[in-house]
């Protein structure tokens, strides 16, 4: 078995190999193993996080990340990759059982449905607590964007307009566990990541330039685009403000040349979910979240 060592912030060389690790898994999983937030994790700087590494003669072979802050409800969460060749010799079933010791009530994320996740949680008594459902849709053949009267769209200026988007983002989302908690520094942070589009970070405002709503977009690849957030203010809500966002960021993606766009919903938001149907978004990919 594997030595397994927690730490909380991984050295530079460390960060490497679990990076490493983690496009390995991606590579032949086709899903990514870990979610934004624990890349960003990674970061030097970055705090809140305990890593916990399973080395075996030399090499990682296994990583868990737990956010200790966890999310909106106080639970901790974590996330965890075994590199692919060295699966099926326990060392998942080792980093959650040490994961288990460290924090008792803790929810863990699968991506992509994989089999060897959904087999592990049910051998350690973990069952399905809340699912994640991936949309997608061509970016062909898109509606027109309708805003309502006196409402008019620009891009986000960075150091500008991060307070405001803040403020909208926790009220529309004060009902998420994740998304409602996005703080100044996050976005920031998010800033400075590669994919950071000002453009397309689009604002609606009213005719004082206070903000009412936003649709965040981003570039996943070449030909794959993201609804990354959409949030209304909820005084603004019930007058087609969100579906118009929705479409207007679509029409910008299709604009720098990609093909397909993608985005994430909780499974039992069912009002969301009738939306993104009626604009054309279908099931492709879920991920899930699973506790004791």
């Amino acid at each position: 078995m594997p030595s397994l060592t927690w730490f909380d912030a991984p050295s530079p060389e460390q960060v490497d190999e679990i990076t490493d690790l983690l496009g390995g898994a991606h590579e032949v999983d086709g899903v990514a193993p870990v979610g934004e937030a624990v890349v960003l994790r990674l970061r030097p700087g970055a705090t809140g996080s305990a890593h916990l590494l399973a080395v075996e003669g030399g090499v990682l072979v296994g990583y868990l990340h737990l956010d200790v802050a966890g999310d909106a409800d106080g639970n901790p969460v974590a996330e965890l990759a075994v590199r692919p060749e060295h699966r099926r010799r326990g060392v998942g079933r080792a980093l959650v059982e040490a994961l288990l010791e460290r924090a008792p009530g803790v929810r863990v994320w699968a991506h992509g449905g994989h089999p060897g996740a959904v087999a592990l949680a049910a051998r350690l008594g973990f069952a399905k607590v809340r699912e994640l459902l991936k949309l997608r849709r061509p970016l062909a053949d898109l509606p027109e964007a309708v805003l309502p009267a006196h409402v008019a769209l620009r891009a986000f200026v960075p150091g500008r307009d991060e307070e405001a988007v803040v403020r909208v983002n926790a009220r529309a989302f004060s009902w998420h566990p994740e998304q409602g908690s996005m703080s100044v520094e996050d976005v920031r942070r998010k800033e400075a990541e590669p994919w950071f589009d000002a453009e397309g970070f689009l604002l609606a405002v009213d005719a004082d330039d206070v903000l009412l709503g936003f649709h965040w977009t981003k570039r996943q690849s070449d030909e794959l685009g993201e609804v990354y957030v959409v949030g209304v203010d909820p005084d603004a809500q019930g007058g087609g403000l969100g579906k118009a966002l929705t479409l207007a960021g679509l029409s910008y993606l299709r604009g720098q040349g990609l093909r397909t766009v993608m985005l994430y919903v909780e499974a039992d938001n069912a009002p969301a979910l009738s939306v993104y149907t009626r604009l054309g978004f279908a099931t492709w990919d879920s991920d899930a979240q699973y506790a004791r």
